[in-house]
């Protein structure tokens, strides 16, 4: 499996069902990103298990991400129609709701090769998630295996630590969250910071 952290994210045209419900066939990720930051997340199968609960997570927080600046885009590789379907399906009845991000429909697989999170048996994407910055590089990539649900909000939390560390040059030590003290990345840095607060870590 690859890791792209550090590489530019692999771009893709497909068709897919927006955040409105309007199904469109030419969803271009770098066209709907536009020099935002964005969070690719890729998911199993539509009408199953723990992906619901995934994609209603993602869409309960999606004005934090928005407040950040930040596009939220899924991918499976279920159809457009099958997409359409889940969202007009009641939470209550095993849909996903109405949620107000889109969802790619990756059904040659193309786009799960090129990131490379394709299950080798199953053949639908791992529970992999993405983050790319401005220039479209992926600075942040977790994946896990089908039974195991992904957070959220530690994706928020990596959000925050790229914007603190674009904004202030510093990095972010373990454990950092928004509002904590980052540390310079030097010998300096490192020895002032672990002074302050090693007995947190």
């Amino acid at each position: 499996m690859a890791v792209l952290v550090g590489r530019q994210a692999p771009d893709f045209t497909a068709a897919a069902v927006l955040g409105n419900g309007e199904i469109v066939e030419g969803f271009t990720l770098s066209d709907h990103i536009k020099g935002k930051k964005a969070v690719l997340f890729f998911y199993p199968l539509d009408f199953t298990f723990v992906c619901p609960s995934e994609l209603i997570a993602f869409d309960k927080r999606l004005a934090e991400f928005e407040k950040r600046g930040v596009e939220v885009i899924g991918v499976s590789i279920d159809s457009q129609f099958s997409h359409h379907a889940w969202r007009s399906t009641p939470v209550e009845k095993g849909g996903i709701g109405e949620v107000k991000y889109p969802l790619v429909a990756d059904v040659k697989h193309e786009i799960v090769k090129a990131y490379d999170i394709e299950h080798p048996e199953a053949g639908v994407a791992f529970r992999a998630s993405f983050l790319i910055d401005e220039e479209g590089q992926v600075r942040h990539q977790v994946v896990n295996d089908l039974p195991l649900g992904r957070n959220v909000d530690e994706m928020l939390r990596m959000v925050d630590a790229l914007n603190f560390h674009q904004e202030h040059g510093e990095v972010c030590p373990a454990g950092w969250t928004a509002g904590d003290e980052g540390m310079k990345a030097d010998a300096k840095g490192v020895a002032d910071y672990l002074t302050k607060n090693s007995g947190k870590l």
